[in-house]
């Protein structure tokens, strides 16, 4: 059995529990390292957006009665499935998203492990008992939101996705999940496969691959009540202006330029090897990615030159072909929006230290040396493999300059004084903090989140954030007779 047969999804969409074709056409699946066609999908409708909220409202209510122990045998099947399914898997996240092998593997453990922890909520404990001062059994319980929309982006399809998903369906929730028709076999038709396979209810999970019409249904239709909502920062504030005028809780995830302070006792070495990934892992392109490089003068040259010569041995090339650590940028607009900001970055003083160049859309390991701090690689979002480099002469100046940004979500600090670097940290508001690690990391069981501009705080991962993100409180209280009251 072929599980990603395409003769069941191509051109195809998956709601009510069918696929079936969408009504917004069609879109081919393009390789970004080729720009070969891999197959096409189907492209969903706002008219399709709304009737698959109104199927899932209908669906929510007998998946959230079925028992605790059936919904956790589900997602533990599908657990099993990402192991079970990981070459075909693979194939597809390294030929359309253009991850390398080893991006493509960490995807599916994630995948895996997201569904593992997910199969633990059915059963936790859903409420508390509460005092009352009336003769009465008071209780809070959570109960499910009902039907959550999840909206995911091109990057890390799988992981964006499914760590919204297995939640939300294991806590009773009806999910649809409109991934970017960029990645929508990645991120949106394996997903739909590992879940019909696992046995989840027809209806209960439906994909739809389509435009900012289908988003802004989705956030505006009455049976939706949750949105997740993982992009760039501007849509961000969109979704989130448009939820709060539908009196909807949004949980927004959005951009970085997450900030890596090496200390002036770092090891050298070490520093730029952790720097290295945090700028170039799967060519830069995840929120989380190191953006800005702030180092102490006393390192500064060293540093530079450790970084730039780590840039220039990195291979940039096919993933599927090749053995390479930088696979292509997504697409074209993706990899020019990358460029003008390294070529403004250069006009504004900024020295080329390794790469600043590309062909097709691979992009070079590229290191800025030199930076004015209002340079656009130093201000703005790359979402690329560029690493600016900042120098700094105190603790006050690196508070200052971490700081700078209106971003929020994970900030990475190397030094030897452990305590130095916890203390430096409470300094910097950011969601996530690694202390001798750079910026890019993410576990099941760990809450996920930024602040500021980079999202609405920790809601993905572990428990506690879980339970918060996809479930509402419910006070209850049972009185073993009617009270007697004066009127």
């Amino acid at each position: 059995m072929v599980f990603l047969d395409s003769s069941t999804w191509t051109d195809r969409i998956f709601a009510g529990g069918a696929w079936v074709p969408g009504t917004g056409g069609t879109r081919d699946v393009t390789e970004p390292a080729t720009g070969a066609v891999l197959g096409s999908v189907g492209i969903a409708s706002a008219a399709d957006a709304a009737r698959a909220a109104e199927t899932a409202a209908e669906a929510q209510r007998s998946w959230a009665a079925t028992p605790h122990v059936q919904r956790a045998a589900i997602l533990r099947e599908a657990a099993r499935l990402w192991s079970e399914y990981a070459d075909e898997i693979r194939w597809w996240n390294v030929r359309e998203v253009g991850a390398v092998p080893g991006v493509a593997g960490f995807s599916l453990h994630v995948a895996e492990q997201e569904c593992y922890e997910a199969a633990a909520l059915p059963g936790r404990p859903y409420g508390e008992l509460l005092p009352s001062e009336e003769p009465r059994l008071s209780m809070a319980r959570r109960v499910p939101a009902g039907v959550v929309a999840v909206i995911s982006p091109f990057n890390m399809p799988i992981i964006l996705g499914i760590r919204s998903v297995a939640p939300a369906l294991a806590l009773g929730n009806a999910v649809i999940l409109k991934p970017d028709p960029r990645t929508a076999v990645t991120g949106g038709v394996v997903l739909a496969r590992i879940f019909e396979e696992a046995g989840l209810p027809p209806g209960v999970l439906q994909m739809l691959p389509g435009g900012a019409d289908v988003g802004e249904t989705l956030v505006t239709h009455p049976a939706v009540r949750v949105i997740s909502f993982t992009g760039s920062t501007g849509a961000g504030r969109k979704v989130g202006e448009l939820a709060g005028k539908h009196l909807k809780r949004a949980h927004l995830e959005l951009g970085g330029n997450s900030a890596l302070i090496v200390l002036d006792d770092a090891d050298v070495d070490e520093a730029a090897g952790v720097a290295a990934f945090g700028s170039f892992f799967h060519q830069g392109q995840i929120c989380m990615t190191t953006g800005r490089h702030l180092v102490h003068e006393r390192i500064y040259d060293d540093f530079v030159e450790r970084l730039a010569a780590k840039a220039a041995a990195i291979r940039v090339g096919d993933p599927a072909r090749d053995e390479v650590a930088l696979g292509p940028i997504i697409d074209a607009g993706q990899r020019d929006k990358i460029h003008a900001l390294v070529t403004a970055s250069v006009a504004a003083g900024a020295r080329v230290a390794a790469g600043a160049d590309y062909d097709r859309l691979f992009y070079s390991a590229t290191v800025l040396a030199d930076v004015p701090p209002t340079a656009p690689a130093v201000a703005e979002e790359i979402f690329g493999p560029v690493a600016p480099v900042v120098r700094f002469s105190d603790a006050e100046e690196a508070v200052r300059l971490a700081t700078a940004s209106e971003y929020g979500l994970s900030l990475g600090i190397v030094t030897r004084d452990v305590l130095k670097g916890l203390d430096l940290a409470d300094r910097v508001p950011t969601g996530i903090v690694h202390i001798n690690d750079q910026t890019v990391s993410d576990e099941a069981n760990s809450p996920f989140g930024g602040v500021a501009a980079s999202g609405t705080g920790s809601r993905f991962g572990g428990a506690a954030a879980n339970v918060e993100a996809f479930t509402e409180t419910r006070w209850v209280t049972v009185r073993s007779t009617p009270p007697t009251y004066p009127f």
